[in-house]
């Protein structure tokens, strides 16, 4: 069972599997995409042929026609690339939007006038 990994429940005694993911060659990689463009055949045909999974060379198909140009519904590596990039920069604001507290600072006391107080 390759790409497989087991392990026992103490309590129930039941096998739960879990799917390892893959790192595929470049090589078949490139040839399953190859297949695909020039022969036109079906992703699932040529991933069975491969003993690739088939959701994972429909991904990759789908990346290759995003790089070349085709379709807008996915970014191109490079997009994908610098907007990694850019996210790792700005560590520091990702973290201040997922922490609602540091949006209480947004408005400094300063920033409005306070409201009116009747006087004693």
């Amino acid at each position: 069972m390759s790409g497989l990994r087991s392990w026992r429940r103490k309590s129930t005694g039941t096998v739960a599997v879990s799917r390892v993911p893959r790192e595929y060659p470049d090589e078949l990689r490139e040839r399953a995409l190859r297949e695909v463009r020039t022969a036109g055949r079906p992703v699932a045909h040529v991933a069975k042929d491969l003993g690739i999974h088939k959701e994972a060379l429909r991904g990759r198909v789908r990346q290759a026609g995003a790089d070349r140009g085709e379709g807008d519904d996915r970014l191109t590596t490079a997009e994908q690339d610098e907007l990694e990039e850019l996210r790792k920069g700005s560590g520091g604001v990702e973290a201040g939007e997922r922490d609602p507290q540091s949006r209480l600072g947004v408005f400094c006391p300063g920033d409005r006038p306070s409201p009116a107080r009747p006087s004693r």
